[in-house]
């Protein structure tokens, strides 16, 4: 069994953009890291939470708002979030968007 994780294409993990809904799967589960894959259809959100450890989001399609503690961001395609652990954040989508967590 190898040492590595390869997927080719990420977005391919997923079916399309889920109808007036958050379709959630995790693609990796390992000692260090969990990499989940979240579609979101537009106009959808992960109301404010916070996660127990660092995370990062990295946006793979669509345009979203994240709200981080009391600031508000845009994320596109190629957007990078990291956030330390407990940080109230959230997330919503303006077109469907395409995003993946990485807990740390």
């Amino acid at each position: 069994m190898p040492a590595y994780t390869y997927i080719e294409n990420i977005s391919d993990l997923l079916p399309g953009v889920p109808e007036d809904s958050i379709l959630s799967r995790t693609v990796h589960r390992g000692d260090d890291v969990k990499v989940v894959l979240f579609r979101f259809a537009a106009g959808q959100e992960l109301s404010e939470h916070t996660a127990s450890q660092p995370a990062l989001l990295y946006f793979v399609e669509g345009d979203a708002v994240v709200t981080l503690g009391g600031d508000e961001v845009r994320a596109q395609a190629g957007t990078l979030i990291q956030m330390p652990a407990r940080l109230e954040h959230s997330v919503v989508a303006q077109t469907p968007v395409t995003m993946m967590l990485l807990l740390l």
